[in-house]
C-alpha cells in the first residue's frame, strides 16, 4: 500500500536552504547572459525536472544547446550539453558562490561563451553546508507543490504563465494574467502591463523566516479583499507587500493539505479576479 504524501517538517535545513539559494542565483546567471530574452524575464528562471532545477536551453556558438542543473539525485551542479554532462561540481564540498561561480564561468568560457554575468546577484564567499537529506526532502516537498499547482492552473480561464522558480527569491510561483491594462511611468517611460494573481510557494527569507504560500492580486485593492474572510488560517498580508499568505506550518502531516491549498488559492482567485478584467 502506498503511503500518501504529506508536507515535512522544514527542520534543521537552514544552510543546506542558504547553499541552495546561493547555488541557483549562480547557475540563474548564466541564462541571463545567453538564453533567449523574454520581456517578463521568465528567462531566467530555473524549471522542475525529474531529478533538479534546470535553466532554460541555451545556444552553443558551433550549433547544440546547453543547460545548467541542480541535480538533486547526485547532489551536483551541472552544466550539461547535447553531449552529456559537460561538468559537474558536487554541493558538498562546500564550495563558495563565489568558487562555484568561478568554476562555472570558466566552463561555460571553454564552449565558447562571454558574458555580463551580473556578479552582485551572487557574489558571496559565506560558508556553504550541504545536507543531502535536507536536500531530498526539500526537493520532494516542491514537486508536491508545483502539481498541486498545476491542479489549480487547469480551473483557471484565459493565459496564465509556467510555474518556475526565481533565484533572486527562491520561490516557485506562476501568473494568471486578466484582461485589465495597468500602465505604469518609470523615468520617463510608461509601460503597459496585464494585471494579473500570482500564487507562489517560498521556503523562507529574510523578513519572513518560516515556509509560506502566498497568492498576490495586482493591482490589490484594499477595499475589495480585505473584509473578506480567506480559509484554513489564511490571511490577508498588507505589511511589507500588499498580497496573502497560507503558514506552511499549518500544513505540515496534514493529508488534506493539499485541498487546503487549493481551496485557499480559488478563494483568492475568486475575489480579486473580477476586479482584474476589463
Amino acid at each position: 500500500m502506498i503511503t500518501p504524501y504529506v508536507f515535512p517538517d522544514f527542520a534543521h535545513w537552514e544552510g543546506t536552504k542558504a547553499t541552495l539559494h546561493a547555488y541557483s542565483k549562480v547557475i540563474g546567471a548564466i541564462p541571463r547572459a545567453h538564453a533567449v530574452f523574454h520581456p517578463k524575464w521568465w528567462h531566467i528562471s530555473l524549471k522542475l525536472a525529474p531529478d533538479g532545477l534546470v535553466t532554460d536551453t541555451m545556444a552553443l556558438p558551433e550549433g547544440g544547446l546547453f543547460a545548467m542543473k541542480i541535480n538533486f539525485h547526485v547532489h551536483e551542479v551541472q552544466l550539461i550539453t547535447g553531449a552529456g554532462i559537460w561538468q559537474a561540481w558536487s554541493m558538498q564540498d562546500g564550495l563558495t558562490a563565489n568558487l562555484l561561480a568561478e568554476h562555472v564561468l570558466r566552463a561555460v568560457a571553454d564552449l565558447g561563451l562571454r558574458g555580463d554575468y551580473a556578479r552582485q546577484k551572487f557574489e558571496s564567499d559565506a560558508p556553504r553546508p550541504y545536507d543531502p537529506a535536507q536536500a531530498k526532502i526539500y526537493f520532494d516537498a516542491l514537486g508536491k507543490v508545483e502539481q498541486i499547482f498545476k491542479k489549480h492552473q487547469a480551473t483557471l480561464p484565459g493565459a496564465v504563465g509556467p510555474i518556475q522558480l526565481w533565484p533572486h527569491g527562491f520561490d516557485l510561483a506562476f501568473e494568471w494574467f486578466g484582461t485589465r491594462q495597468i500602465e505604469s511611468e518609470e523615468h520617463g517611460q510608461t509601460t503597459t502591463f496585464p494585471a494579473q494573481i500570482n500564487l507562489g510557494f517560498s521556503p523562507g527569507e529574510p523578513t519572513h523566516p518560516q515556509p509560506y504560500f502566498y497568492s498576490n492580486p495586482f493591482p490589490f485593492s484594499h477595499t475589495a479583499l480585505v473584509s473578506h474572510p480567506l480559509p484554513h488560517g489564511a490571511r490577508w498580508f498588507t505589511e511589507s507587500w500588499n498580497g496573502s499568505q497560507l503558514a506552511y506550518a499549518s500544513l505540515i502531516g496534514d493529508p488534506d493539505a493539499e485541498q487546503k491549498i487549493l481551496a485557499y488559492a480559488k478563494t483568492v482567485f475568486d475575489l480579486a479576479s473580477p476586479g482584474l478584467m476589463a
